[in-house]
């Protein structure tokens, strides 16, 4: 038995019940039966009136919403950049959401009066929640895809698409589905209360003084009809803009001289583990240096000394102000295909592409990094490090996951793209 027909069947049980309960009470002010609310549906959508009222609420909620929404979407990145702006809006929120909707009614009907009542009942119920989860969803954002991003200098537009839309997407969605229930109900409360020009609201409380049962039942069908497809058009254009893959921004340039890295007397300790003591070294400008040792060495610790990751405990390192790190972990938008992760460093798509071409079959660069193979993402991951602009470039266990023949062109791969940079290299070979 099919989906729909099992909700089919859910819906004329209690259609059944509806009828029998209407038909128990004999009584059309108490209880009307589905019919008798189908009848007055009819009735009204053949009215102009009804549009207008249709069109006005629509009006008040939608722009309650999207004001609602904008909002909570500004909030929740300045809180998230700013913790302090974070910990103020927090009392404030927690406050909107405790006091209940009918204490915000009766303040604003005697702040505003009813013209803007529905519009502002639903911006305040909309506010908190997606503010909420907004701000969920973005501390959610992968911490080393962010620092990725910061050692490539990707632009704010690139961060906002590519990491944090990813990571934002579940939350979002959560709080839209459960604002956009809450949006319709306030609203239309709001306006029973406020009874503005051409709303539904106005039209449920007229059904209520002369008692018309069946006005009340289908002014409430079609409330919940417009809340249904309210919902549904919301959610798929924020499908829309999720899936949305705008041209990458070109990531901050910087003109400077190929100079020598040099490290003093350089340490780092993780606790009580010694990791690197007392290191000097000088990497000249434009050489190929490798890093040979087993894991536990230090190495993965002193590419990220290099980068700018980590700080020493004592001693100083001078790099170039440019860097580009192929990680010991991938660290790929994995929802994003192979080409859209090089695209991100280089800004150039057909760049991007043809420098992949070089090293993955074709039919892999459109498809998603999380479908590839382990030596696959590192083949991306090496030409993302290497198509990007840098003075210098980290490749930490570059060629993990490759057979010979793979290996081979990939080193091939690395002296063509070298282009006059200090490579440090990171290997257990």
């Amino acid at each position: 038995m099919s989906n729909y027909v099992k909700k089919g069947l859910v819906l004329l049980f209690w259609l059944g019940v509806w009828t029998l309960l209407a038909l128990a009470v004999n009584n059309r002010i108490l209880l009307v039966t589905p019919l008798q609310t189908a009848d007055r549906l009819l009735l009204l959508l053949r009215e102009e009136d009804f549009w207008f009222s249709v069109a006005g609420s629509l009006w008040r909620i939608g722009s309650g919403f999207l004001a609602g929404f904008c909002m909570a979407l500004f909030l929740a990145l300045a809180g998230r950049r700013l913790p302090f702006l974070e910990e103020l809006l927090s009392p404030v929120m927690k406050l909107i959401t405790a006091v209940p909707v009918a204490s915000f009614v009766v303040l604003l009907l005697i702040w505003w009066g009813s013209s803007f009542l529905a519009v502002a009942v639903c911006f305040l119920v909309v506010l908190p929640c997606i503010y909420a989860n907004a701000l969920e969803g973005l501390k959610a954002a992968d911490k080393k895809l962010l620092q990725m991003a910061r050692i490539f200098r990707l632009p704010l537009r690139s961060r906002l698409f590519y990491i944090y839309c990813p990571a934002l997407r579940p939350f979002l969605y959560s709080g839209l589905k459960l604002a956009l229930g809450m949006c319709w109900k306030s609203g239309v409360a709001a306006e029973v209360i406020g009874t503005p020009d051409h709303s539904i609201g106005g039209g449920l409380y007229l059904s209520k003084v002369y008692l018309d049962t069946a006005g009340v039942f289908a002014w409430s069908a079609a409330v919940i009809l417009l809340s249904v497809l309210f919902e549904k058009l919301i959610l798929r254009l924020a499908g829309y803009i999720f899936a949305w893959q705008p041209a990458c921004g070109i990531p901050e340039q910087k003109k400077e001289e190929c100079r020598d890295i040099i490290l003093e007397a350089v340490g780092k300790s993780f606790g009580e583990q010694k990791v690197i003591s007392g290191l000097t070294a000088v990497y000249r400008a434009g050489e190929v240096c490798y890093l040979r040792g087993p894991s536990g060495s230090g190495k993965t610790t002193l590419l990220h000394l290099l980068a700018g990751l980590l700080e020493p405990d004592e001693g100083r390192v001078f790099t170039p102000d440019t860097v580009s790190v192929m990680f010991q972990e991938d660290r790929l938008c994995e929802e994003y295909s192979a080409v859209k992760n090089v695209e991100l460093v280089c800004g150039d798509r057909r760049r991007a592409a043809g420098a992949l071409a070089e090293l993955l079959d074709q039919e892999a660069l459109e498809k998603p990094c999380g479908q590839l193979s382990g030596g696959m993402k590192r083949r991306v991951a090496l030409v993302r490090a290497l198509e990007a602009d840098a003075a210098y470039v980290l490749l930490d266990e570059p060629f993990s996951g490759m057979d010979d023949e793979t290996r081979s062109r990939a080193e091939d791969y690395i002296r063509r793209r070298q282009k006059g940079r200090t490579l440090i290299i990171a290997t257990h070979i």
